[in-house]
């Protein structure tokens, strides 16, 4: 398994912006899939968007559609995050593996990156 680091993460205002990024060492990266998450304090860590190995297929969750953008090249994952609003903050992770709707298999997390949106 290929284990990411997320960074990029930090406190905002409301409407803010932030991009995160997501590497992993190694040639490997380019052959996974590769999704974001996030966990809310009190939540279970949700599904935020996904991308194809190639970067020809990309998903994303409604509540996030129109303001965030994920994108990748050779080593890096990318999550842009633009108008961001409180229900926003939390730990964003990245996630390596084949993307299967709102699951990306394996068990590799990284430590994830902090985001906070205050109001």
């Amino acid at each position: 398994q290929v284990q990411p680091e997320e960074s990029g993460g930090g406190s905002v205002q409301v409407g803010g912006s932030l991009r995160l990024f997501c590497t992993a060492s190694g040639r490997a990266f380019s052959n996974y899939d590769m999704g974001w998450f996030r966990q809310a304090p009190g939540k279970e860590r949700e599904f935020v968007a996904g991308i194809s190995w190639k970067a020809d297929s990309i998903g994303y969750a409604d509540s996030v559609k129109g303001r965030f953008t994920i994108s990748r090249d050779d080593n890096t994952g990318y999550l842009q995050m633009n108008s961001l609003k409180p229900e926003d903050t939390g730990v964003y992770y990245c996630k390596l593996g084949p993307w299967l709707g709102e699951r990306v298999l394996g068990d590799a997390w990284g430590q994830g990156t902090q985001v906070t949106v205050s109001s």
